[in-house]
């Protein structure tokens, strides 16, 4: 397949941001599948299932309307946040986006992403999860409530941004930051690859300058 178009089938702004750091064109779409975990699904597993219905609900959507859907690739993730076990999704209202930040202050914790790329042409699948693990800093009850009222975290798994300026919630991060942003590029970009398409940026220097943090498994991979 030469020169695919690339749509992204989500509604999240910092992963249209993230996906247009590796410098190639895309159209962006949405994809409405129920976000529910199943009963003792593990978050690897809850992230690989729901990017891949994503996908698949993505392309199913477009041929409703009319609008073609051939030659693409389709590229879909899932986040989420695991704490002792318990995932946290996006927060239903201000209410439990307070609870789950009490629960994560001074905390580790880990953020599971999974990105899904489909071919339609082939129905071709492959699915990469990536796994970061984090310590939050011990913010204040204050803190909390200011964050919450900005509105912030209602649309986040786990209820809080990495890279918001003014809450600053994780004191130390071990793995790919992007992941946690809600897209690891790194991961994505090894798969595009793998079908012949080839970002003009290079990406690791792209990531590292629009988040501001330097990727230590970047640099462990070159060394």
């Amino acid at each position: 397949m030469s020169e695919p178009r690339l749509l992204l089938a989500s509604q999240s702004p910092r992963r249209r941001e993230l996906l247009a750091l590796l410098g190639l064109p895309f159209e962006v779409t949405v994809a409405n599948v129920a976000e529910v975990p199943r009963s003792g699904e593990p978050p690897a597993a809850l992230v690989t299932r729901l990017s891949q219905a994503k996908a698949r609900a993505a392309c199913s959507e477009r041929g409703r309307r009319g609008a073609a859907c051939a030659e693409t690739i389709v590229i879909t993730c899932d986040t989420v946040v695991a704490l002792d076990g318990a995932l946290l999704g996006k927060p239903r209202d201000a209410a439990e986006a307070t609870t789950m930040l009490r629960r994560l202050r001074g905390r580790h914790h880990a953020v599971y992403s999974a990105v899904t790329l489909l071919e339609t042409a082939t129905g071709h699948a492959l699915t990469d999860v990536a796994e970061t693990r984090l310590a939050m800093r011990a913010y204040s009850d204050a803190e909390i409530a200011a964050y919450v009222a900005s509105g912030d975290p209602l649309d986040k798994a786990g209820a809080y941004a990495i890279q918001h300026p003014g809450f600053h919630p994780v004191a130390e991060v071990q793995g790919c930051y992007a992941n946690v942003m809600g897209l690891p590029l790194c991961h994505l970009t090894r798969y595009l690859r793998a079908w012949g398409v080839e970002p003009p940026r290079d990406v690791p220097v792209a990531c590292q300058a629009n988040t501001g943090h330097r990727c230590t498994v970047h640099m462990t991979n070159d060394e």
